[in-house]
């Protein structure tokens, strides 16, 4: 069956993918074209919108699954929020236990004061940090004497690290804060793609030290006064926002849950594309915006365009599995007194970090509880994705015990698998994407949207959509 459209009267515009790009993209579709001439039709493979978003209620704790917070310097998801009107929502992060752990030799130990991913405006707290032998901090106060590279072409994350500071700053701090947000290997994410502004510190000031303190006296001026610090969720957790964008679409678009897309087509008459789903239905619209995973991005992609569809499938990704815990604090011997604590790859231990969940935000875990949410695998340790459940669940408890002095059983155990869903950034990335957005351009009506691009964060994924929707609008 082939449901089709009047081109005389409206031209339908459909949006693969529920996520928060697909949400977003849909969302801003429906505010541009508010006068009805383009129909919105969003389509969701699965039975529940929000992609890797999802909190759910179990007992007492309230646990997110995926992301739990957002970063504010990039202003998309706080916007998003006050359009929506649950601005009022918002909520920062409790500074009483600001700050973060990395282990060093099986104990968590606290992270030099103002470090930031690749260095710190304060040599000091470094000097006096357990984290490094006197080897590795003279190698690090010796990083102003270092020259600018000269090549122009990318660079690894590793390298660049290196380069800069020496083996032991990647090794024991750097890998750890940046496989835990990417939940990558340094040795292969792409600088330029990654953490561009240490480039431009690099090119502007010659040193990863005066960039920093240049940069921390600039934001000191431009946030004093923010009202959520540099992090934020929302006080019913980031399911609050899928629920908003949903409410909103469904007075003015409709969403069809349960629709697996299978191909898209072009086609003549009229101009436009056919959507094929899984049940034998197509769709005929005169836009697509393809709000979904890379793999399955290049797999729709076939019969539109070859080379798009390999372009997609050369952005490899990464599965990982989240472990949410939930203990009486009696049980837990470490004080917990910072937002987490990341595990460098060099402790050989079966972890990628241990977010403190209910001590960075608040309403999370019932007075005298803490959630802990326990990141395993990654693209440094694939295989362990592949365990079971009880197996997951018995490696974690394991690990809590070593570094944490986690005893007894957990009152909440919740155990979620994110099989290929963290794109990887590698490098020569910047390239790959711009070529994707060539051949992209090649087809008039399509538009790619998501966190495989230009950003992996929430606050990314809602303007990829924002653009992916104006751009499909000037084709319709």
């Amino acid at each position: 069956m082939t449901v089709g459209h009047d081109p005389g009267r409206t031209r339908r515009c459909l949006v693969i993918g529920g996520g928060a790009s697909g949400l977003s993209a849909a969302l801003s579709l429906c505010e541009e074209e508010s006068d009805g001439r383009v129909e919105v039709e969003l389509l969701e493979a699965s039975e529940r919108l929000g992609g890797v978003i999802e909190t759910v209620r179990l007992g007492d704790y309230l646990v997110e699954r995926g992301p739990d917070m957002f970063i504010t310097d990039k202003p998309a998801a706080t916007e998003l929020c006050h359009r929506l009107g649950i601005g009022d929502q918002l909520i920062g992060t409790d500074p009483a236990f600001r700050g973060s752990l990395v282990v060093r030799d099986g104990r968590p130990v606290p992270v030099p004061e103002s470090f930031q991913l690749l260095g710190t405006p304060k040599i000091r707290p470094v000097l006096g940090s357990p984290i490094f032998s006197w080897r590795g901090k003279l190698r690090m106060a010796c990083e102003p004497l270092v020259g600018r590279r000269r090549e122009a072409t990318d660079e690894s994350v590793a390298s660049f690290v290196r380069r800069r500071l020496g083996r032991e700053a990647l090794e024991r701090l750097v890998q750890p804060l940046v496989g835990g947000i990417y939940t990558g290997d340094p040795e292969h994410l792409s600088l330029a793609a990654t953490l561009p502004r240490f480039i431009e510190m690099e090119r502007d000031h010659g040193s990863l030290w005066k960039g920093l303190r240049a940069t921390a006296a600039g934001r000191a001026t431009a946030t004093q006064g923010a009202r959520y610090g540099l992090f934020a969720s929302l006080a019913g957790g980031l399911g609050q926002l899928v629920d908003s964008v949903t409410g909103r679409l469904e007075e003015t678009c409709r969403i069809r849950r349960g629709a697996r897309v299978v191909a898209i087509r072009r086609v003549k008459e009229p101009e436009g594309f056919r959507v094929e789903l899984d049940t034998g239905e197509s769709i005929e619209a005169g836009a697509v915006v393809m709000a979904v995973p890379c793999a399955a991005a290049a797999h729709l992609a076939e019969h539109l365009s070859k080379d798009l569809s390999d372009r997609l499938s050369e952005i490899a990704s990464a599965s990982s599995v989240v472990v949410s815990t939930g203990y009486r604090l009696d049980q837990v011997e470490h004080p917990l007194d910072a937002y987490g604590l990341v595990v460098p790859y060099a402790e050989r231990r079966r972890v990628l970090a241990v977010s403190f969940a209910s001590r960075k935000l608040a309403g999370r875990a019932p007075e005298g509880r803490v959630l802990l949410r326990t990141f395993v695998g990654g693209e440094l340790q694939p295989e362990l994705v592949d365990l079971d459940d009880s197996e997951i669940e018995r490696l974690v408890r394991e690990e809590l015990e070593s570094l944490l002095g986690v005893r007894g059983d957990p009152e909440m155990v919740d155990v979620v698998r994110y099989p290929g869903m963290m794109p990887q950034y590698v490098v020569g990335h910047l390239e790959r994407v711009s070529e994707i957005d060539r051949l992209v351009a090649e087809i008039p009506g399509l538009a790619l949207a998501g966190n495989a691009f230009r950003g992996v964060g929430l606050p990314d994924c809602i303007a990829s959509g924002v653009e992916a929707a104006a751009s499909v609008l000037s084709a319709v």
